[in-house]
Protein backbone atom coordinates (compact mmCIF):
# COMPACT_ATOMS: atom_id res chain seq x y z
CA UNK A 1 0.00 0.00 0.00
CA UNK A 2 2.86 2.37 0.78
CA UNK A 3 4.21 2.02 -2.75
CA UNK A 4 0.80 2.98 -4.15
CA UNK A 5 0.98 6.58 -2.94
CA UNK A 6 2.14 8.77 -5.84
CA UNK A 7 1.50 12.22 -4.29
CA UNK A 8 4.82 14.00 -3.90
CA UNK A 9 6.70 11.72 -6.30
CA UNK A 10 8.27 13.08 -9.47
CA UNK A 11 8.17 11.07 -12.70
CA UNK A 12 11.06 12.39 -14.86
CA UNK A 13 10.29 12.42 -18.56
CA UNK A 14 10.62 14.69 -21.59
CA UNK A 15 7.13 15.81 -22.50
CA UNK A 16 5.15 18.94 -23.25
CA UNK A 17 3.46 18.75 -19.84
CA UNK A 18 6.80 18.48 -18.01
CA UNK A 19 8.09 21.54 -19.90
CA UNK A 20 5.12 23.71 -18.95
CA UNK A 21 5.77 26.58 -16.56
CA UNK A 22 4.99 25.46 -12.98
CA UNK A 23 2.80 28.52 -12.49
CA UNK A 24 0.57 27.53 -15.37
CA UNK A 25 0.34 23.96 -14.04
CA UNK A 26 -0.65 25.18 -10.57
CA UNK A 27 -3.31 27.50 -12.02
CA UNK A 28 -4.45 24.70 -14.30
CA UNK A 29 -4.83 22.44 -11.26
CA UNK A 30 -6.92 25.11 -9.51
CA UNK A 31 -9.16 25.38 -12.57
CA UNK A 32 -9.40 21.59 -12.72
CA UNK A 33 -10.42 21.41 -9.04
CA UNK A 34 -13.02 24.13 -9.64
CA UNK A 35 -14.40 22.12 -12.56
CA UNK A 36 -14.58 18.97 -10.42
CA UNK A 37 -16.51 20.81 -7.72
CA UNK A 38 -18.81 22.37 -10.33
CA UNK A 39 -19.78 18.89 -11.54
CA UNK A 40 -23.26 18.25 -10.19
CA UNK A 41 -24.13 15.15 -12.23
CA UNK A 42 -22.39 12.00 -13.38
CA UNK A 43 -22.13 13.24 -16.97
CA UNK A 44 -20.46 16.41 -15.68
CA UNK A 45 -17.28 14.46 -14.96
CA UNK A 46 -16.72 13.69 -18.64
CA UNK A 47 -14.65 16.88 -19.25
CA UNK A 48 -12.53 16.13 -16.16
CA UNK A 49 -12.02 12.53 -17.32
CA UNK A 50 -10.99 13.81 -20.75
CA UNK A 51 -8.57 16.23 -19.10
CA UNK A 52 -6.89 13.44 -17.09
CA UNK A 53 -6.64 11.17 -20.12
CA UNK A 54 -5.24 13.93 -22.35
CA UNK A 55 -2.73 15.00 -19.68
CA UNK A 56 -1.65 11.38 -19.24
CA UNK A 57 -1.08 10.97 -22.98
CA UNK A 58 0.80 14.27 -23.38
CA UNK A 59 2.97 13.72 -20.29
CA UNK A 60 3.85 10.13 -21.13
CA UNK A 61 2.81 9.01 -17.64
CA UNK A 62 0.81 5.76 -17.74
CA UNK A 63 -2.72 6.22 -16.46
CA UNK A 64 -2.21 3.26 -14.12
CA UNK A 65 0.43 5.24 -12.19
CA UNK A 66 -2.02 8.06 -11.53
CA UNK A 67 -4.81 5.64 -10.65
CA UNK A 68 -2.44 3.88 -8.28
CA UNK A 69 -2.80 6.81 -5.88
CA UNK A 70 -6.46 5.88 -5.35
CA UNK A 71 -5.66 2.50 -3.77
CA UNK A 72 -4.59 3.86 -0.33
CA UNK A 73 -7.85 5.85 -0.20
CA UNK A 74 -10.15 2.88 -0.70
CA UNK A 75 -11.25 2.91 2.95
CA UNK A 76 -12.14 6.62 2.77
CA UNK A 77 -13.96 6.07 -0.53
CA UNK A 78 -15.97 3.17 0.88
CA UNK A 79 -16.79 5.13 4.05
CA UNK A 80 -17.87 8.17 2.02
CA UNK A 81 -20.07 6.02 -0.19
CA UNK A 82 -21.72 4.18 2.73
CA UNK A 83 -22.36 7.32 4.81
CA UNK A 84 -23.99 9.16 1.91
CA UNK A 85 -25.93 6.07 0.84
CA UNK A 86 -27.57 5.34 4.21
CA UNK A 87 -27.73 8.77 5.85
CA UNK A 88 -28.90 10.89 2.91
CA UNK A 89 -32.60 11.64 2.68
CA UNK A 90 -34.58 11.35 -0.53
CA UNK A 91 -38.02 10.78 -1.96
CA UNK A 92 -37.57 7.96 -4.50
CA UNK A 93 -36.99 4.84 -2.39
CA UNK A 94 -34.99 2.11 -4.13
CA UNK A 95 -34.62 -0.32 -1.20
CA UNK A 96 -36.24 -0.41 2.23
CA UNK A 97 -34.28 -2.48 4.74
CA UNK A 98 -36.43 -1.55 7.69
CA UNK A 99 -33.65 0.02 9.73
CA UNK A 100 -32.43 2.07 6.75
CA UNK A 101 -33.65 3.24 3.37
CA UNK A 102 -31.69 3.62 0.16
CA UNK A 103 -33.04 6.34 -2.08
CA UNK A 104 -32.21 7.34 -5.61
CA UNK A 105 -30.98 10.74 -4.46
CA UNK A 106 -28.69 9.15 -1.85
CA UNK A 107 -27.21 6.74 -4.39
CA UNK A 108 -26.58 9.56 -6.84
CA UNK A 109 -24.94 11.71 -4.15
CA UNK A 110 -22.76 8.83 -2.93
CA UNK A 111 -21.46 8.09 -6.42
CA UNK A 112 -20.95 11.81 -7.05
CA UNK A 113 -18.81 12.31 -3.92
CA UNK A 114 -16.71 9.21 -4.61
CA UNK A 115 -16.03 10.30 -8.18
CA UNK A 116 -15.16 13.78 -6.95
CA UNK A 117 -12.55 12.40 -4.54
CA UNK A 118 -11.08 10.15 -7.23
CA UNK A 119 -10.70 12.99 -9.72
CA UNK A 120 -9.24 15.32 -7.09
CA UNK A 121 -6.55 12.79 -6.11
CA UNK A 122 -5.59 11.89 -9.68
CA UNK A 123 -5.39 15.53 -10.75
CA UNK A 124 -3.28 16.52 -7.74
CA UNK A 125 -0.94 13.58 -8.33
CA UNK A 126 -0.49 14.70 -11.92
CA UNK A 127 0.99 18.02 -10.73
CA UNK A 128 3.69 16.43 -8.57
CA UNK A 129 4.41 13.69 -11.11
CA UNK A 130 5.23 16.24 -13.82
CA UNK A 131 6.86 19.01 -11.75
CA UNK A 132 10.20 18.81 -9.94
CA UNK A 133 10.32 20.16 -6.34
CA UNK A 134 12.45 23.26 -7.07
CA UNK A 135 10.31 24.59 -9.98
CA UNK A 136 7.22 23.83 -7.92
CA UNK A 137 8.60 25.97 -5.08
CA UNK A 138 9.38 28.82 -7.49
CA UNK A 139 5.91 28.63 -9.00
CA UNK A 140 4.16 28.66 -5.64
CA UNK A 141 6.29 31.55 -4.42
CA UNK A 142 5.53 33.61 -7.52
CA UNK A 143 1.78 33.02 -7.23
CA UNK A 144 1.81 33.88 -3.52
CA UNK A 145 3.94 37.00 -4.03
CA UNK A 146 0.99 39.46 -4.17
CA UNK A 147 0.15 38.44 -0.59
CA UNK A 148 3.38 40.07 0.60
CA UNK A 149 1.40 43.31 0.72
CA UNK A 150 -0.25 41.98 3.90
CA UNK A 151 3.14 40.61 5.12
CA UNK A 152 2.32 37.04 4.18
CA UNK A 153 5.52 34.90 4.14
CA UNK A 154 5.14 33.72 0.55
CA UNK A 155 8.61 32.23 0.16
CA UNK A 156 8.55 30.43 3.51
CA UNK A 157 5.06 29.02 2.86
CA UNK A 158 6.04 27.81 -0.60
CA UNK A 159 9.20 26.22 0.81
CA UNK A 160 7.23 24.47 3.57
CA UNK A 161 4.66 23.07 1.14
CA UNK A 162 7.33 21.81 -1.25
CA UNK A 163 9.42 20.22 1.51
CA UNK A 164 6.29 18.51 2.84
CA UNK A 165 5.52 17.10 -0.63
CA UNK A 166 9.14 16.09 -1.14
CA UNK A 167 9.25 14.27 2.21
CA UNK A 168 6.21 12.11 1.41
CA UNK A 169 8.09 9.53 -0.73
CA UNK A 170 11.07 9.68 1.65
CA UNK A 171 8.92 8.88 4.68
CA UNK A 172 7.09 6.17 2.74
CA UNK A 173 10.39 4.52 1.89
CA UNK A 174 11.45 4.78 5.53
CA UNK A 175 8.12 3.32 6.68
CA UNK A 176 8.51 0.41 4.26
CA UNK A 177 11.98 -0.37 5.62
CA UNK A 178 10.77 -0.24 9.23
CA UNK A 179 7.76 -2.41 8.42
CA UNK A 180 9.95 -5.06 6.80
CA UNK A 181 12.36 -4.96 9.75
CA UNK A 182 9.51 -5.36 12.24
CA UNK A 183 7.97 -8.17 10.17
CA UNK A 184 11.34 -9.98 10.21
CA UNK A 185 11.20 -9.80 14.02
CA UNK A 186 7.76 -11.41 14.05
CA UNK A 187 5.43 -8.39 13.91
CA UNK A 188 2.09 -9.03 12.22
CA UNK A 189 0.41 -6.05 10.50
CA UNK A 190 -2.24 -7.93 8.52
CA UNK A 191 -4.18 -10.31 10.77
CA UNK A 192 -6.58 -9.46 13.62
CA UNK A 193 -9.42 -6.99 14.00
CA UNK A 194 -9.20 -3.22 13.62
CA UNK A 195 -7.99 -2.59 17.19
CA UNK A 196 -5.33 -5.28 16.96
CA UNK A 197 -4.06 -3.86 13.70
CA UNK A 198 -3.93 -0.38 15.23
CA UNK A 199 -1.87 -1.67 18.17
CA UNK A 200 0.44 -3.50 15.76
CA UNK A 201 1.18 -0.18 14.02
CA UNK A 202 2.71 1.34 17.18
CA UNK A 203 6.15 -0.30 16.62
CA UNK A 204 6.03 1.22 13.14
CA UNK A 205 4.85 4.74 14.00
CA UNK A 206 7.24 5.43 16.89
CA UNK A 207 10.51 4.94 14.94
CA UNK A 208 8.93 6.64 11.92
CA UNK A 209 8.20 9.80 13.94
CA UNK A 210 11.70 9.70 15.43
CA UNK A 211 13.19 9.41 11.94
CA UNK A 212 10.99 12.25 10.64
CA UNK A 213 12.08 14.61 13.45
CA UNK A 214 15.72 13.64 12.91
CA UNK A 215 15.47 14.37 9.17
CA UNK A 216 13.78 17.70 9.88
CA UNK A 217 16.57 18.64 12.29
CA UNK A 218 19.27 17.66 9.80
CA UNK A 219 17.56 19.68 7.08
CA UNK A 220 17.30 22.75 9.32
CA UNK A 221 21.00 22.50 10.26
CA UNK A 222 21.98 22.09 6.59
CA UNK A 223 19.99 25.19 5.60
CA UNK A 224 21.52 27.23 8.43
CA UNK A 225 25.04 26.01 7.50
CA UNK A 226 24.44 27.34 3.98
CA UNK A 227 23.36 30.73 5.40
CA UNK A 228 19.78 30.33 4.28
CA UNK A 229 17.62 33.17 5.63
CA UNK A 230 14.57 33.08 3.41
CA UNK A 231 13.98 34.34 -0.10
CA UNK A 232 14.75 38.02 0.44
CA UNK A 233 17.32 39.20 -2.10
CA UNK A 234 17.86 35.72 -3.56
CA UNK A 235 18.22 35.25 -7.30
CA UNK A 236 17.23 32.16 -9.27
CA UNK A 237 19.28 30.03 -11.61
CA UNK A 238 16.31 29.32 -13.87
CA UNK A 239 13.98 32.28 -14.36
CA UNK A 240 10.36 31.29 -15.00
CA UNK A 241 8.97 32.37 -18.36
CA UNK A 242 5.51 31.79 -19.74
CA UNK A 243 5.37 30.45 -23.31
CA UNK A 244 2.62 29.98 -25.87
CA UNK A 245 1.99 26.44 -24.67
CA UNK A 246 1.39 27.76 -21.14
CA UNK A 247 -1.26 30.22 -22.32
CA UNK A 248 -2.86 27.48 -24.41
CA UNK A 249 -2.93 25.23 -21.34
CA UNK A 250 -4.64 27.97 -19.29
CA UNK A 251 -7.16 28.49 -22.10
CA UNK A 252 -7.82 24.76 -22.03
CA UNK A 253 -8.42 25.00 -18.27
CA UNK A 254 -11.03 27.71 -18.79
CA UNK A 255 -12.68 25.64 -21.50
CA UNK A 256 -12.73 22.73 -19.05
CA UNK A 257 -14.80 24.76 -16.57
CA UNK A 258 -17.20 25.99 -19.24
CA UNK A 259 -17.57 22.46 -20.61
CA UNK A 260 -18.29 21.13 -17.13
CA UNK A 261 -20.92 23.81 -16.48
CA UNK A 262 -22.44 23.20 -19.91
CA UNK A 263 -22.71 19.44 -19.40
CA UNK A 264 -24.14 19.97 -15.90
CA UNK A 265 -26.79 22.29 -17.30
CA UNK A 266 -28.07 19.67 -19.76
Amino acid sequence: MLNSITLGQYYPKESIVHRLDPRSKIILLILYIAAVFCASALWSFLPAAGFVLLASLLSGIPIRIMLRSIKPLRFILILTFVLNLFFMNGENILLDLGFARITEEALRTAVLYVLRLIFLVTGSSLLTLTTAPIPLTDGLEYLLRPLKVIRFPAHEMAMMMTIALRFIPTLLEEADKIMKAQAARGADFESGNLMQRAKAMIPLLVPLFVSAFRRAGDLAMAMEARCYHGGEGRTKLHVLRMRKTDYLALLYGLLLIFATLGVAAL
